[in-house]
């Protein structure tokens, strides 16, 4: 008999052998674990090592474990599993000098290996601790290190659940078999059933992954009265499970994202439309320079440059000057420029385990909800864990926050819902996350540095609110830019799975240059998505343009109502605009409307003093003005509002509303303006009239926004439908003169020498029935 001949004979004989022996396995894919049926170490060793002679030689085989793909006579076929990093390190482990021969190769590379005259080692050694990955097996898909804390790694997790299993008896086994089924009907019975403990443990973590696995089994500990074995894996496991439970948090809070009034059965989730929003290290405002008919306005500044932009993923990425990691990142923005929806997409990625694996924890702590505990006496002296634990109840005695090691993200958003100011120089100092303290106290510290040192912080609101914030304890400010012109497509298209709707819109939008400008904020762009996908369903829409008008009265109803509710706590469905809030917007149309007579965008404190606003109101809590970085040498404050068109179209409002509500023309001189509208048989007409004038008198580009918007209130649409029921009552009497005033654009079109462009949209936007 030949050498090749007689080692596949012995080789069937070793499997038959091993065959009648199924139980005895070998060892599992995750490491170093051995089975609990092993009888003792001798016999063990000779059913791991098998030496058999050929011809004059002995030769040793090393058994090779067996994946789903590969299987030998070596071992005993274990059904199709997923293959991994563990499964490979066995596979390739091999006492120094060893050379494995594979059982699998065919006559002729036996042929070729017959020559070889070293000697095998047969020893199947006890597999070492798997290796640590190297630098790029660490890396998630945003390049990032995607190493896990060892405490809430796989290795831990399958030790602690085999070393817990093992405690129990055979029959405790086998009713906790039974059980753990009914737990996780994703794992079938004959997978649970068949095996040792560690072909169990092996399969659940493969089928169900570490952390569901680790959860049904302390469940099913706890049902088959095993509660000290629960209690000591859970222990154990203790980071592992907290991550879960906060990753099951946010998932359940960001996966389908809310826009508007949630639809019962209209769902969008937030991966299918979502696309991330320029941001920016260097801020320069956040408000968009162009515009439709001034093409070089004198401020604010041009945005940043494309360099200076960074992923949501990678804002804890950033250094400080000193090469460390930064801890504090601030980000603002205008309003309805998507910092919130930001903030689900860090939060979603890392709960998925898409970025930022080496955050062991990432708690979400607005300031909304340290308000709503400074609003509440008994819970007006709590430690931060107490904040913790109490928002998070998962979350106790979590003493290693305060480790060197525990690297975790606390997402501190919505900064302008704190309406207490806080004392940033004169607070107590706070070190110990045990100790009791005011909110007030807590929220400085945390920013300091003082309390939690090692944790991220990620503060987010808006530029008015953040701006006390002292620029020493924030290692770096970024800017939510919005959407590129190529990001307004891409949303708008993700928002339809009819992809002739998705053209039909886009190609619409973009026929007006003020719409398509204003669509850099997501919030724009969901707004005309929504419209246009309702219109779009009645027949011949299209074939106009749309109007403009419509848009930006719906920015002002949305605006507002937010406030309402988010500020002033008023629920959705019963959102009521009272005498303070519609004075609120017609002192901030008088403000407006002065800009535009001094050739200004931006205003001071003392100019909202001045028709009787605070600055809270105005630049805060309205959502249609924002701050500009601080340029004078004193530190004055600057501000405008979030377009330089919404600047125009609040100057129109408040020129409407003092014709309907006071019959008032404020576009005439003060001589004249006393005289009331009554006396005229056709107001609109008048009103139109003095526009008009205005309009040609004054310099190109000064008035024509102001005329156009104030047209378009004259159209039903906006008048009755749209500003009817928060400006205006429901039932308010049509205006008379609509007619004249149409007939009256259309002869100053006619005009030789008249602006022709303009007033043709003006003309458009006060008699088209569709938006």
């Amino acid at each position: 008999m030949d050498p090749d001949t007689e080692v596949e004979s012995i080789l069937r004989r070793n499997d038959q052998e091993i065959n009648r022996n199924g139980w005895k396995r070998p060892l599992s894919s995750y490491g170093s674990m051995k089975s609990d049926d092993d009888e003792e170490e001798e016999k063990e060793e000779e059913m791991e090592t098998g030496v058999v002679e050929v011809g004059p030689k002995k030769v040793a085989v090393l058994q090779r474990p067996t994946t789903a793909h590969q299987s030998t006579g070596l071992r005993r076929i274990r059904s199709e599993s997923p293959e991994t990093l563990y499964t490979f390190t066995t596979q390739e482990t091999k006492p120094p000098q060893a050379v494995v021969i594979d059982t699998r190769h065919d006559h002729q590379q036996c042929d070729q290996e017959e020559e070889q005259e070293e000697i095998l080692i047969a020893t199947s050694p006890e597999p070492p601790e798997p290796p640590e990955p190297e630098e790029e097996s660490q890396m998630d898909e945003n390049g990032q290190p995607g190493s896990f804390h060892p405490e809430q790694d796989m290795p831990h997790i399958f030790k602690s659940i085999l070393n817990t299993l093992k405690e129990l008896n055979s029959m405790e086994v086998m009713l906790f078999k039974m059980r753990f089924q009914q737990w996780q009907p994703d794992v079938s019975l004959t997978q649970v059933m068949d095996g040792d403990i560690l072909d169990l443990v092996d399969k659940i973590m493969e089928v169900i992954g570490p952390d569901r696995s680790l959860l049904n089994t302390i469940n099913t500990l706890k049902s088959v009265s095993k509660v000290p074995q629960a209690e000591q894996l859970q222990k154990q496991c203790d980071r592992a499970l907290i991550r879960y439970h906060l990753k099951q948090y946010l998932i359940r809070k960001h996966k389908v994202i809310r826009e508007g009034v949630v639809q019962a059965g209209k769902q969008n989730l937030f991966e299918k439309i979502y696309v991330e929003p320029q941001i920016s290290t260097c801020s320069f405002g956040g408000v968009d320079p162009s515009h439709e008919l001034q093409p070089h306005p004198p401020s604010p500044p041009q945005g940043p440059s494309s360099d200076s932009f960074v992923s949501v993923n990678n804002l804890f990425r950033l250094q400080k000057d000193s090469g460390q990691l930064v801890r504090t990142v601030l980000t603002t923005g205008i309003p309805g420029i998507g910092m919130s929806v930001s903030v689900g997409k860090f939060c979603l990625d890392w709960a998925e385990l898409h970025a930022n694996r080496d955050l062991q924890f990432v708690f979400k702590l607005s300031f909304r909800k340290f308000s709503l505990l400074r609003n509440n006496c008994s819970l007006q002296k709590l430690s931060l864990m107490e904040v913790i634990e109490y928002y998070y109840p998962e979350c106790k005695n979590m003493k290693y926050l305060e480790e060197e090691d525990c690297k975790f993200l606390i997402i501190m958003d919505c900064f302008d819902c704190y309406q207490a100011a806080l004392d940033w120089k004169n607070a107590p100092e706070v070190t110990s996350g045990s100790t009791p303290a005011h909110p007030d106290v807590l929220i400085v510290n945390l920013i300091r540095g003082t309390l939690l040192p090692g944790a991220c912080v990620w503060i987010l609101g808006r530029r008015a609110a953040v701006s006390q914030i002292p620029a020493g304890y924030i290692d770096v400010v970024t800017e939510i830019q919005g959407f590129s012109d190529e990001m307004k497509d891409d949303y708008l298209r993700r928002r339809f799975s009819d992809t002739d709707t998705a053209d039909k819109v886009v190609e619409h939008y973009k026929r007006l240059p003020t719409l398509k400008s204003l669509c850099r904020q997501p919030f724009v762009c969901w707004m005309v998505a929504t419209v246009f996908e309702r219109c779009f369903h009645g027949r011949g829409y299209g074939g106009n343009p749309p109007r403009v008008t419509p848009f930006y009265i719906s920015i002002l109803i949305v605006q507002t109502n937010r406030k309402l509710q988010f500020y002033f706590g008023q629920r959705e469905n019963n959102l009521n605009w009272s005498v303070d809030d519609k004075n609120t917007v017609l002192l901030m149309g008088k403000m407006a409307f002065k800009m535009l007579e001094k050739k200004t965008s931006v205003f001071f404190e003392e100019n909202i003093k001045d028709i009787g606003l605070k600055l809270t109101e105005v630049v805060v809590f309205s959502g249609l003005c924002t701050e500009l970085p601080t340029s004078t040498s004193n530190g004055t404050r600057r501000f405008c509002f979030i377009d330089r068109t919404f600047q125009e179209f609040m100057a129109a409002l408040y020129v409407f509303m003092m014709f309907r509500t006071e019959s008032t023309n404020v576009l005439v001189s003060s001589s004249v303006r006393k005289s009331k509208f009554k006396d005229y048989s056709k107001p609109a007409a008048v009103l139109i009239q003095s526009a008009l004038e205005l309009y040609n008198a004054s310099s190109p580009g000064q008035y024509d926004m102001l005329l156009r918007f104030l047209c378009g209130m004259f159209n039903s649409d906006c008048s009755s439908s749209l500003l009817g029921g928060c400006l205006f009552p429901h039932n308010e009497p049509v205006v008379s003169g609509l007619q004249e005033a149409a007939q009256l654009l259309e002869n100053t079109i006619e005009h030789p020498g008249a602006p022709v462009s303009n007033l043709k949209e003006c003309l458009r936007e006060m008699t088209q029935e569709d938006k």
